[in-house]
């Protein structure tokens, strides 16, 4: 199990009703971690459609998650 804080943007915040916070996980990837979340808030987004960052940079969805990380789901974002 890693710890880990959880950051959500847009509509993702919006659906979680949360900007952020502390999971405990035993994902296997930040795939695995995300779909997790997405059964407990309901995102509607899949995986394809958003890009993740780890402690400030982006990420791959096949790498592990870090314990104390920092890890960042990000939607598309419309507007100007």
């Amino acid at each position: 199990m890693s710890r880990l804080t959880v950051l959500y943007f847009a509509s993702l915040r919006d659906a979680a009703g949360i900007a952020s916070e502390s999971v405990e996980a035993d994902a296997r990837d930040l795939r695995g971690l995300y779909e997790s979340l997405r059964a407990r808030h309901g995102f509607a987004l899949p995986v394809e459609r958003l890009r993740v960052a780890v402690d400030g940079a982006f990420a791959r969805w096949d790498e592990a998650p870090r314990a104390g990380s920092e890890v960042a789901f990000i939607p598309p974002v419309s507007g100007g």
